[in-house]
């Protein structure tokens, strides 16, 4: 993903220019008057796997990208939150489900669209959920009912493959961080 050029200063609103700071080795937009460098960030992306009695809670997207497309509930950390909090969160606006974080499960560096996945497993603490504004529909499945061919993002199937292998193989989930190139 490449982001559009900064032309004006957050701070002062006068020009940038692309340079290389002192002390940096990375061409940075930096305020032509304030001398305020401006930093350009990976995106982090958190969410959970939500588990009851052994299946897995997936949400049919309503929202571009991947709009009608099934994922697990993930969505862009904001500022100020906790990876925590912002799973938890995403978890809410997509599925309505509450949940309670088990443990970190995978980290993807998925650095040619410059984001960051964390996923966490969670287990749904009530069979309260549902279809929101950002999602048409939200179920349960079994492993062997998960509409593979329909999975909205190559990051989430590789979560979800690596969620079903742990249990089948070995029934532990250790974090682990890969990159998705």
């Amino acid at each position: 993903m490449v982001l559009p050029p900064i032309k004006f200063c957050t701070a002062c609103g006068s020009p940038v220019e692309e340079k290389i700071p002192v002390d940096d080795d990375h061409i940075r937009s930096v305020c032509t008057d304030c001398g305020n460098v401006h930093y350009i960030n990976p995106k982090m992306v958190v969410g959970c796997i939500p588990e009851l009695e052994g299946q897995i809670l997936l949400c049919k997207r309503n929202i571009e990208p991947q709009k009608g497309r099934w994922t697990l509930p993930a969505g862009f950390l904001e500022d100020k939150e906790s990876v925590q909090d912002g799973a938890l969160r995403e978890t809410r606006e997509e599925t309505r489900a509450r949940v309670e974080i088990i443990a970190p499960y995978r980290l993807f560096n998925i650095a040619f669209v410059s984001q960051v996945y964390f996923m966490f497993r969670a287990k749904l603490v009530t069979t309260d959920f549902g279809p929101t504004s950002e999602s048409t529909e939200v179920r349960l499945f079994d492993e062997k009912e998960i509409p593979w061919d329909d999975i909205a993002f190559r990051v989430i199937r590789q979560t979800l493959e690596h969620y079903f292998e742990d249990r089948r193989t070995t029934g532990q989930y250790h974090f682990r961080i890969f990159d998705i190139k």
